[in-house]
């Protein structure tokens, strides 16, 4: 397994406010993340200012020159729009991601389902988004794209949260698909917030993982969870990996076991730069080492 990282904690310096480049985030990786083990850098469309040649170039020369790969290019499609305009629109948003993810050389580019939106009913998103990836599978292995679909809760700019959150539609949607393009990027903590079992989920989409988010997440201080489990997102906080709810050596067991040898990308560092690497020393120990303990 290969190791990368994603600026969860630069979100918003990257993509809203604009007071950090992805130049600055490749330059900040290169120094602080390196030397802990991390060889890849996943991006998010908003972190790049814009898709002109000259620049895509000057930012793929800045991976190069700093040892990094890009493995995953993290998009975030909505496919469970009523108005068939608008999902047309974002398949064609999408076709330009794997554009992008194909230029800087990743093996995946993520998909998601889409927003649970009140009005669309569970049956109909799922055909929608079932739809929407099959006809994006020819573009896609066309440019040797892997789409690796997300357990996820709620992209970071959207008004709803994830429609297929829970493993039930997840797996609906996963088990419709059949193709080598296609896969699951697995995060634990996803699971954690729907109030499901990870590995149970894991066990479910085991053989279809492409890659993986490392993530984890615990109560924030002064909140007990009670029997129902949890009952808002802001019951956990995105912790340092290893401090969490997660069970990483099971995790890599049942990983291994299927012979999963993919990217492990960590989406942590809300903290600052010091949890992403405690966080890369606690995966890089765990990743490749069979039937490890704590």
């Amino acid at each position: 397994m290969k190791l990368a990282a994603f600026p969860k904690c630069y979100m918003d310096e990257l993509c809203v406010r604009r007071t950090m480049t992805v130049f600055d985030w490749i330059a900040l990786a290169e120094r602080e993340l390196k030397p802990f083990g991390v060889t890849g850098l996943e991006f998010y469309p908003g972190f790049l200012e814009r898709l002109e040649p000259d620049y895509l170039a000057r930012v793929k020369d800045a991976l190069q020159t700093a040892g990094f790969a890009m493995p995953m290019y993290c998009a975030s499609p909505d496919f469970t729009h009523p108005d068939p305009a608008q999902r047309a629109e974002e398949i064609a948003r999408y076709r330009r991601h794997i554009e992008t993810a194909a230029y800087f050389g990743a093996r995946t580019c993520r998909v998601l389902s889409g927003q649970r939106r009140p009005e669309v009913s569970e049956e109909q998103g799922v055909e929608w988004v079932v739809a929407c990836i099959e006809a994006l599978l020819p573009y896609a292995t066309g440019r040797g794209i892997i789409l690796a679909m997300e357990n996820h809760f709620k992209d970071n700019y959207w008004t709803y949260p994830e429609f297929a959150q829970k493993m039930r539609l997840f797996c609906a949607i996963v088990e419709r698909i059949e193709s080598p393009w296609f896969g699951v990027n697995y995060d634990p903590s996803n699971t954690l917030l729907a109030n499901e079992d990870p590995l149970e989920l894991l066990e479910r989409v085991k053989r279809r993982v492409v890659s993986m988010h490392a993530s984890d997440r615990r109560p924030r201080p002064g909140i007990t969870l009670g029997p129902e489990g949890v009952t808002d997102y802001a019951q956990l906080i995105h912790g340092e990996i290893g401090t969490g709810m997660n069970d990483f050596d099971a995790i890599f067991r049942i990983l291994r076991g299927v012979g999963f040898d993919g990217w492990v990308s960590i989406e942590d560092g809300v903290n600052g730069i010091e949890e992403l690497q405690r966080s890369a020393r606690f995966l890089a120990a765990r990743m490749n080492a069979p039937d490890s303990r704590d």
